[in-house]
This record gives structure tokens, sequence and C-alpha cells, in this order.
């Protein structure tokens, strides 16, 4: 089993699956593969289930991660961390309701709402990478 320590690599992980799930989505779609961008949206849609499943438990369990960076890294990455938030928020309607007007063949509604949603999905992809690397690995915290 994974140590709670271990949670953030794994989130990083599905997070970056996703964002490549996405960006192919968008390749398949764009070139009029419709199968294969269904494909690569319901694999993005799993992999973030699974993630926000993981992220809960982590969150639940661990509390919030410290940031040990200071100076002007300090308020570049808190800026980016709300920013990241406040667009994962606005993602929780965005998703079902895109997919479910893909479900019930409402294309045009479909795509008229998928043009604000996948970007704002890929930026949160993004962005939490970047948190992910700022946190963890290049500014992490050491106590005190």
């Amino acid at each position: 089993m994974f140590a709670i320590a271990d949670l953030p690599h794994i989130l990083a992980v599905l997070n970056a699956i996703t964002l490549a799930c996405l960006l192919l989505g968008f390749r398949f779609i764009k070139a009029g593969d419709r199968a294969r961008h269904k494909a690569a949206m319901v694999a993005a849609v799993a992999v973030s289930v699974v993630f926000l499943v993981i992220y809960v438990y982590y969150h639940a369990n661990a509390g919030l991660a410290k940031f040990g960076g200071q100076g002007w890294i300090r308020p570049a990455y808190f800026t980016l961390l709300i920013i990241h938030i406040i667009m994962s928020a606005v993602l929780v309607p965005l998703v079902p309701i895109t997919v479910i007007r893909a479900l019930r063949q409402r294309f045009d509604r479909h795509r008229a709402i998928a043009r604000w949603t996948w970007p704002i999905w890929v930026f949160v992809t993004s962005s939490g990478l970047v948190v992910y690397v700022m946190a963890v690995h290049l500014y992490p915290w050491t106590g005190g």
C-alpha cells in the first residue's frame, strides 16, 4: 500500500495523465476522429475521478501542504495556487455539464461549453503540476 507521503507524487502522475488525455482529445477532435476523442476524454474524466478521490483522502489525512519558498517566489506561488484553486472549483460543474451534453449527443451545446471547459481543465492540470514541482521539489517545507 502507499504511504500518505507518496500520494502527492501519485497525484502528480494522475494529473500528468489527465493532461495528456486532454491534449490528445483535442488533437483527435480537430482531426475529426470522434471515436478517439471520446476515448481520450472518457479516460481524462476517469483519471480525474481517481485523482479527486485520492486528493480528498490525502488532504483529509495530511492536512494542507506547506510551501518553503521565501522572497519573491512566495507571492508568485500563492498567486498561482489561489488561481489554481478557483479554476478547479469552476471545473466542478463544467466537466459534468460538458460530458452530459456529449452523452446526450447535443454536440452543438457540448462544443459551446467545451470551448470553456477544455482550456480551464488544461490550465488546472498544468498549474497543478507546477504547484507540485514548486512545493515538493523546488521549495519543500523544511520546518521552522
